[in-house]
């Protein structure tokens, strides 16, 4: 009886064994999921600052939605130079513009002397020098696509391209024409229609894309919010009237995801590439190198709140008349490029010698005529100011699957935005600067 029991307690035994291991390989197929079943959506709200999204009476009542039942973040903290490109591609790589080289809204040029001119039509893989998430992405097998995204142009790992200028012969544009939604002529003269028009375009094609094709990534940018601020200045009613228009072309893409039968295997990241500050008066300092002789070895090329110098020869020249403008607040040398995210011209040509950074109230404009500095008739809008600015933090809110509802965290960053969505999409990214936001999930990292 005893050697009878003990057998049949080995028995129990082994067969528990057996199913824990059962057990154990069904946890690890449900963890592993097929490609097909993860989804990620991350749009980007040019110029929607954190400060912006403090206002309890802004019209959003979509993205409030999505922070009730997901998570968000006081502040994005953006990399420089705070503009479009360069924070927009930190999101899909990880890394800083030192890393991946994106430096201006496209490619730094040289030409004879001093002379430097900016092309935004470059190739993707010409402009970025680091892999992105996208790229990981369709390496994994996934299926990815991007409408007005930025520094992606001719990307080969892009499924369904919709580009901020259609192409008449694109797969996607088609589709558009064939369901009546855009029309050859609208294609064709797509760029001289108003902002406004162009971002409810833009939305149906990202609306479509995903209720069509359900992409496991798709990023989508909407661009008037930011043009309107640059018009109209923001912290007015026509910053919040454009604010509260992205909230409802966010809506529109929200309406496609309940639509698409990949709700609950969908996540949605919400972003902007930088926050806006007020411009009352203009810095012109090509026309101050003019005025001194020196535009035959320096030119300054502007990015709103900052500005970049190149310099053939002896720096000291040009820095010493560029120290004294009004409203530049402070000159960057190389040694100070690394605490700022720059890349070193010894180590990039995309890179000047200095830096400039302007003071509340001005901004840079690339002009060699006129005054050293200019007062505006009308204030004005700008970004581009160095990015531990408060008035230059972005957003994050993220809801939906593997978001914990109701997360609050103090600080994302704008190199963290790739990281978090690789963990979405259980990939793995090597060798970045940022991390994924491991508070936000539900789930502890595998």
């Amino acid at each position: 009886m005893i050697s009878g029991s003990v057998s049949g307690g080995a028995l129990s035994f082994g067969l528990a064994v057996r199913l824990q291991m059962l057990v154990a390989v069904l946890c690890l197929a449900v963890q592993a999921q097929p490609a097909d079943d993860r989804h990620v959506i991350l749009v980007s709200i040019d110029g929607f600052a954190s400060y912006a999204l403090e206002d309890p009476k802004l019209a959003i009542p979509n993205l409030r939605s999505l922070i009730r039942s997901g998570a968000v973040a006081r502040r994005l903290e953006v990399v420089n130079p705070s503009v479009t490109w360069p924070n927009h591609t930190s999101m899909v790589t990880g890394v800083t513009p030192s890393r991946h080289g994106v430096l201006y809204n496209g490619l730094p040029v040289r030409g004879e002397g001093p002379s430097i001119r900016i092309e935004p039509w470059r190739d993707k893989s010409e402009l970025v020098r680091v892999p992105t998430i996208y790229d990981l992405a369709q390496k994994a097998g996934m299926t990815t696509a991007e409408v007005d995204w930025v520094a992606i142009f001719r990307a080969r790992t892009i499924t369904w391209p919709f580009s901020e200028v259609p192409d008449p012969s694109g797969a996607v544009e088609r589709e558009l024409v064939a369901a009546s939604i855009l029309s050859q002529e609208d294609i064709a003269t797509f760029s001289k229609h108003p902002i406004t028009w162009r971002d409810e375009i833009w939305t149906k094609a990202a609306a479509h894309i995903f209720e069509r094709h359900k992409p496991n990534l798709l990023m989508f940018h909407l661009l008037a919010t930011d043009s309107v601020q640059h018009t109209y200045a923001p912290k007015n009613l026509a910053t919040a009237a454009a604010l509260a228009l992205a909230d409802a072309r966010l809506g529109e893409l929200l309406a496609a995801v309940a639509r698409s039968g990949v709700r609950d295997r969908t996540t949605l990241i919400v972003v902007s590439d930088h926050g806006f500050k007020t411009v009352r008066k203009q810095i012109r300092p090509n026309s101050v190198l003019r005025q001194k002789g020196l535009s035959d070895r320096a030119i300054v090329m502007s990015e709103g709140g900052s500005a970049i110098v190149y310099i053939q020869g002896d720096a000291a020249p040009v820095r010493a008349a560029l120290q004294g403008i009004e409203g530049v607040d402070r000159i960057i040398d190389p040694a100070e490029y690394a605490r700022w995210g720059f890349p070193t011209p010894q180590h990039d040509d995309r890179m000047g010698e200095l830096v400039l950074a302007a003071r509340d109230g001005y901004s840079f404009f690339g002009a060699s005529d006129g005054e050293a500095v200019v007062t505006l008739p009308n204030p004005t809008g700008a970004h581009g100011y160095l990015s531990d600015d408060p008035e230059i933090y972005g957003i994050f809110v993220a809801s939906g699957a593997g978001i914990r509802a109701g997360a609050r965290i103090d600080t994302a960053r704008t190199i963290d935005i790739a990281p978090t969505i690789a963990r979405l999409l259980g990939l793995k990214m090597g060798n970045i600067e940022g991390r994924a936001l491991d508070a936000i999930f539900t789930a502890p990292a595998p």
